[in-house]
């Protein structure tokens, strides 16, 4: 039962920040939001700070199996494929959530305990990507694992925020490609996936 409750206070604080921002992140808030009895939050979590990284660490443990229970990819098209299906999670059924990663990182650029807990998340997505870079042949997996966590961020500012419309199979599709050229000759010839709204 309490595991239960205490998942609910998670779940409702990600809902406070994903549609109203961090500033909206208290316990008492968060009890209303889960229908929670008063303090009921306040008992898995003591602090702001604590519930903070309760809620980083609860969105891992949510989108992880995401991409790790995902069929190893064999070849570039796979791993793209994969990357796309995790991008179309992440932006429908999880879009509230990922608007509070938003909002946490916008937060952690002056709080550096919550820097801390996102790039510990951060990391345990970039293993899996890496490894599954490295298990198509990629010469440069850490630096394909990197170009595909900032294309997933921009594209997560364009989507979420509503700057533009961008086909991000497309993009990812174009990473991919660009990550797997090991000779670094072969750059991705130019395309129209950016549209101004």
């Amino acid at each position: 039962m309490a595991s239960t409750k205490k998942r609910r206070a998670l779940d409702a604080a990600i809902e406070l920040v994903g549609t109203e921002g961090v500033r909206a992140l208290t316990h008492r808030r968060v009890d209303a939001q889960a229908g929670l009895p008063d303090g009921s939050t306040s008992n898995y979590f003591r602090t702001r700070s604590a519930l903070v990284r309760g809620v980083v660490e609860h969105m891992v443990s949510v989108e992880l199996p995401e991409l790790t229970e995902q069929a190893p990819p064999r070849s570039a098209q796979d791993l793209a494929d994969t990357m796309v299906e995790l991008f179309e999670f992440f932006t429908g059924p999880n879009r509230v959530m990922t608007s509070a990663r938003l909002a946490l990182i916008v937060e952690a650029t002056h709080d550096e305990e919550l820097r801390t807990a996102l790039a510990r998340g951060r990391v345990r997505f970039e293993t899996v990507i890496r490894a599954q870079f490295a298990a198509i042949g990629c010469a440069t997996p850490d630096l394909a694992t990197q170009l595909m966590a900032v294309c997933f961020e921009g594209l997560f500012l364009h989507s979420v925020g509503g700057h533009a419309q961008i086909d991000a199979r497309e993009l990812i599709n174009t990473v991919v490609r660009a990550a797997m050229d090991e000779s670094g000759s072969g750059s991705p010839q130019p395309f129209s996936a950016f549209t101004a709204t």
